[in-house]
């Protein structure tokens, strides 16, 4: 059973989130389904992401830091699988709050990138492999 079942984001603009998030969840091996006032991508038919519309104009963007959304990090295999996925959301207009990096206050495994898109929702692409066993 997953972690969690979903997580609905509410963005300023539908067409543009989806041209934003689609490649990034497509890129991590999610599946698109749109409906009339939303779209959603899942994996396994397990955890879903899902984008809503604003319901009032000029509500955004979220400002990071304050009450309410801070990141979602997405957890990936490799570093080269952090720069590649870093990589598709610039192409997507995400822009770079943190390029791919060691975070050594974290571990010193620890590799990841930050980016928001245009309502200022963040995620992280990480690598944080479990130490080596001692042989």
């Amino acid at each position: 059973m997953p972690v969690f079942d979903h997580l609905g984001i509410t963005v300023d603009d539908l067409p543009r989130g989806i041209a934003q998030f689609d490649p990034v969840m497509a890129a991590l091996g999610f599946a698109r389904s749109d409906s009339e006032n939303s779209v959603a991508w899942d994996r396994d038919d397990e955890t879903e992401l899902i984008l809503f519309p604003a319901r009032e104009e000029d509500t955004g963007p979220h400002e990071h830091g304050r009450v309410g959304w801070q990141h979602l990090a997405f957890s990936v295999d490799s570093r080269a699988e952090v720069d590649r996925l870093h990589s598709i959301a610039m192409d997507a207009g995400w822009t770079a709050v943190r390029e791919p990096k060691e975070y050594p206050r974290f571990s010193d495994r620890y590799y990841a990138s930050f980016v928001e898109d245009d309502c200022g929702i963040r995620i992280e692409f990480m690598h944080n492999p479990p130490r080596a066993a001692a042989g």
